[in-house]
């Protein structure tokens, strides 16, 4: 009897799975990498991956304009962890994205930024809506595509989202030729090699732990790496084990609890005078996460002047950059902070001095007047709120008030445009912070400055009912540039004035937000439970002094110790 069965060289391949277009295979890349919201506008260039999101997972978020995708997709990451999405046509929809996407690279944020492009052969042609955003933003990203091959979407989409998260994250931006999303491909798997692992640099800890042990007035300074590694846990172990005094940058507010008692609060141009003190005086400064920016040290060479350093980051590129440490530690946050197990020996008379400073010189809420005082007003709020509540800031005088006055228990709490520093955060990035965690409240602190622009995300919020609880300082003024231009300009205040705004309730309420307005301090009280208690969008609109000051400022140019304080 004849055998046939097929010998396995005769074995048939195995099905080529049916070819499928480019849009569709995008759509199904951003379902594999596990994402459900993206925030967009359509256009031209980018209409086949609009065609194919209908009968998907992907649940789109219409902004009524690109830079609120952007911004939007930044606060998504900064909640969770995971790359926000935002999507654009080519040209003047690509352009649009670019102050978001600088944003989430000067803030180490993941983010893939999808742009539409012209049809390949027109490209370098100056087609309709052709702009090179590849060029354009290769200052401003991590990593950037232009799509060539429909067949390497399903590859591309997988490393970019890999790019954007691993390491140091930020944003990758994908060019997606309108051609490319038509044709169709037959989809590749997809694999990628594995993430190599950094061992522990054993002789430098060894010295960290013999450094931290013999300091009698160590400081721990931590920033926003801490909220990127998710090693908030770890730096709290740290520091209850080891009970030295902290500060935070702007960014790393909320990785320690900011009511915790041996923290003395931020540090910088506009930190407390117990932590600037407190850094002046060290003699071991323990860096984590944090980069010495110039707005946290001041002028560089007076900062911690008598302090060995020990600097722990996850970029190894940060570490040195501006300050030589005596012990350079990089790789994972949690890892190397546990592994520091020594405690200083002799550091209680420090610790006691640190906490009678912060005593002495905390902030005061006494303000003279009848009027509304922001800063208590914020804490008041911040207090009240919860521990599940987020701040959205945008930019100015509030977002300075919100970092010194309210109060956070986690870094995913304190959304701010740190490192760009982007009027017309605030909105857009309530709105991604509410997409990331609908269970949270979240509240976006404003100026009548920064409110103006991005406004119209207003009819977004209305859309989608995102219950965003907006608090609008209005002080008629571009507050921060004018309190400048008092103290360093000879009082020359140009192009500051803003009393001309519209009645920022009315225009709410025209969009069809509830609004309502407060110029008294004894209606603040009642102002608070209102805008807790509502449960859709809301503005609370809130008229302040003119003339009050953030304060203290630490002036251009000089040490973080010469502060300038209150009047009052």
């Amino acid at each position: 009897m004849t055998n046939t069965a097929p010998r396995p060289d005769d074995a048939s391949p195995a099905p080529q799975p049916a070819p499928l277009s480019g849009a569709r295979l995008v759509v199904e890349a951003l379902e594999r990498e596990g994402v459900t919201h993206i925030f967009g506008y359509p256009g031209g260039a980018i209409m086949p991956v609009y065609d194919a999101l209908p009968g998907s997972s992907l649940t789109h978020i219409l902004v009524r304009h690109e830079q609120a995708a952007a911004l939007a997709a930044d606060a998504y990451g900064r909640v969770t962890g995971r790359p926000g999405v935002c999507l654009a046509t080519s040209g003047p929809g690509a352009t649009n994205l670019v102050t978001g996407i600088a944003n989430a690279y000067m803030d180490s944020v993941p983010m893939i930024a999808i742009t539409g492009q012209v049809a390949s052969h027109l490209m370098g042609t100056d087609a309709f809506q052709e702009v090179d955003i590849f060029a354009i933003t290769l200052p401003i990203v991590k990593h950037s595509y232009v799509i060539r091959d429909t067949a390497d979407i399903p590859r591309i989409f997988a490393e970019a989202f890999e790019i954007a998260r691993s390491g140091r994250p930020g944003p990758v931006l994908i060019d997606l030729p309108k051609d490319v999303t038509v044709k169709t491909a037959s989809p590749a798997p997809v694999t990628l090699p594995a993430a190599p692992v950094v061992p522990l640099d054993a002789a430098a800890i060894a010295h960290a732990n013999e450094l931290i042990a013999a300091a009698r007035q160590p400081i721990l300074y931590f920033g926003g790496g801490i909220g990127i590694a998710r090693a908030e846990q770890a730096l709290r172990h740290f520091s209850a084990r080891t009970r030295i005094p902290s500060v935070a940058t702007l960014r790393g507010l909320g990785a320690i609890p900011t009511d915790t008692g041996s923290y003395l609060g931020m540090l910088g141009m506009h930190g407390t005078r117990g932590a600037n003190v407190a850094i002046d005086n060290c003699d071991l400064l323990i860096c984590v996460g944090a980069r010495f920016d110039d707005r946290a040290t001041g002028k560089l060479d007076t900062f911690a002047p008598n302090a060995r350093v020990i600097h722990l980051d996850g970029d190894p590129a940060e570490i040195g950059k501006l300050r030589r440490p005596e012990v350079a530690l990089a790789g994972d946050l949690t890892t190397i902070l546990d592994a520091l197990t020594a405690a200083p020996a002799d550091a209680e008379s420090w610790r006691d001095q640190c906490a009678a400073q912060k005593t002495l010189w905390a902030n005061k809420y006494d303000a003279p007047g009848n009027g509304v005082y922001a800063p208590a007003l914020l804490k008041t709020l911040s207090e009240r709120a919860g521990d599940k509540a987020i701040f959205t800031c945008d930019v100015g005088q509030h977002q300075m008030w919100v970092a010194q006055h309210c109060r956070f228990v986690r870094p995913q709490a304190h959304l701010t445009s740190a490192g760009l520093g982007t009027m017309g955060y605030g909105i857009p990035a309530g709105m991604g912070a509410l997409i990331a965690e609908p269970d949270a409240t979240v509240i976006t602190v404003s100026g009548d400055g920064s409110i103006m622009m991005n406004i119209h995300e207003l009819a977004t919020l209305r859309r989608y009912r995102l219950p965003l609880k907006i608090v609008l300082l209005d002080n008629s003024q571009l507050g921060m540039v004018r309190q400048w231009q008092e103290l360093f300009f000879d009082e020359n205040f140009s192009e500051i004035d803003l009393s001309d705004n519209p009645d920022f309730a009315e225009v709410a309420r025209s969009f069809g937000i509830e609004a309502f307005t407060v110029d008294h301090r004894s209606d603040v009280d009642g102002a608070i439970d209102r805008l807790l208690a509502t449960s859709g969008p809301v503005l609370c609109h809130v008229r302040i002094d003119p003339r009050e000051n953030v304060w203290p400022l630490v002036p251009p140019n000089s040490s973080n110790v010469q502060m300038m304080e209150t009047r009052w």
